[in-house]
């Protein structure tokens, strides 16, 4: 497949996987009452947070492989099979505790490990379609199981139960992952499988899960645990507005997925770091025109979208929009940290995500829900800050501290 073709198709499958997502939420927003999108939001939170550990220890070392020849092939069909055997081994005593726990929650905890194989091992088989540089067959895939999952909920009624929603969502999934493994065996016929590399004390994926446990999980996990000990509301409020934003999302992953080879191409360091900050005001200009018009939305059109949850959501679009503004600006401060210095990242990621996390904390001691997400904001304005004047210290040609880790310049999954 010719380059240009590869990087449509594997922008194309994000934006798709990533719709799947968003429309995921959508409906179960507009299935459910606001105490049971709540719920659902929690435990779908779980799940997003296994399915990032997941990408960071199976499939990001996968797709750093380069060449379609015996080691790749065997190297796909061992992270997959590594995938389905972990997530059933910890889905396994995930489904039998809450099951013995009362509770909506529990009982929807229960169904997500019961189905965590099977949406855990169609994720990584999207990875190695990608290792094997393939993306046209996970793009295929990942279509199958969006029309699936939006069947599956379709036919369901409004005031479903939070567990019927996962176990629906999660089942919805099998036929993708069928033909994706179908599709994985035909091309890697004859590759050994192997499960102890990966986990030997080398494997790169034990460093990739650091790096997305500081950047990703701890954010998420503490809005969570905020949920748990104050307003379990605040979940259903914050999910429901960041999803608002998910097309975002997409953009942010593609900037961050290719961005660096394209802005390899630039002349020199001083044009490279112009056009990443040129691209860094396109984007948080985009992020405003995105929470403009959401803000603009009518109230009928909200509720289309999110049902009983929308005006809690609506109520914290100038700070969800204003925060993802901010990360624009901070993305693309990081590409051109990683363009500079990659030694550089993991410092800021480890120092921001928890200022964040403070922040967050702090503004719903302050001002409940709201204050929450303009805490969140405030974290994201501080990193994005941080970057910059970082990218301005490298260029002015101060020396860079000693304890930055290397580990900061690990690729985005596919």
């Amino acid at each position: 497949m010719r380059a240009r073709t590869a990087i449509l198709c594997s922008v194309a499958d994000q934006g798709v996987a990533a719709l799947t997502n968003i429309l995921v939420l959508v409906a179960a927003a507009r299935l459910s009452t606001v105490a049971d999108f709540a719920r659902f939001s929690a435990v779908y939170l779980v799940f997003t947070v296994l399915l990032g550990v997941s990408g960071a220890y199976s499939g990001q070392p996968l797709v750093l492989r380069r060449g379609d020849g015996e080691e790749t092939r065997g190297a796909c069909r061992s992270a997959v099979a590594f995938t389905v055997v972990a997530s059933a081994a910890l889905g396994a005593p995930l489904a039998a505790v809450c099951l013995l726990v009362p509770g909506d929650t529990a009982r929807a905890l229960t169904m997500l490990g019961l189905v965590l194989p099977v949406v855990l091992g169609q994720d990584a088989l999207r990875y190695a379609f990608s290792a094997l540089q393939q993306p046209q067959l996970a793009l295929s895939a990942d279509v199958v199981r969006l029309a699936c999952v939006l069947g599956a909920l379709s036919a369901q009624e409004y005031g479903a139960s939070p567990a019927r929603l996962i176990a629906v969502w999660g089942l919805s999934a099998l036929p993708a992952l069928l033909l994706s493994a179908v599709l994985l065996h035909r091309g890697t016929a004859g590759a050994a499988t192997r499960l102890r590399p990966m986990l030997g004390r080398g494997h790169l994926g034990k460093r990739f899960v650091v790096e997305f446990g500081v950047g990703n999980a701890t954010s998420q996990l503490s809005v969570l645990g905020l949920g748990a000990v104050g307003n379990p509301l605040l979940v259903g409020a914050l999910r429901g507005a960041t999803t608002l934003f998910g097309p975002l999302n997409v953009l942010f992953t593609s900037a961050t997925s290719f961005g660096p080879p394209l802005l390899g191409r630039v002349g020199d360091e001083r044009r490279r770091v112009r056009a990443t900050a040129g691209l860094a005001a396109v984007l948080a200009a985009t992020a405003a025109l995105w929470a403009t018009a959401l803000a603009l939305l009518p109230d009928g059109a909200g509720r289309e979208l999110l049902g009983d949850t929308w005006p809690t959501a609506a109520a914290l679009l100038p700070a969800t929009g204003s925060q993802y503004a901010a990360m624009a600006v901070g993305t693309c401060g990081l590409l051109a940290l990683r363009m500079l210095d990659p030694r550089t990242t993991l410092s800021i990621q480890v120092v921001f995500s928890l200022t964040a996390v403070a922040f967050m904390a702090g503004g719903y001691a302050l001002g409940g829900v709201p204050g929450a997400a303009w805490g969140l904001c405030l974290g994201s304005l501080c990193k994005a800050a941080a970057t910059w004047i970082r990218v301005a210290r490298i260029r002015r040609g101060k020396p860079v501290p000693d304890e930055a880790v290397t580990a900061g310049a690990l690729p985005s999954a596919p």
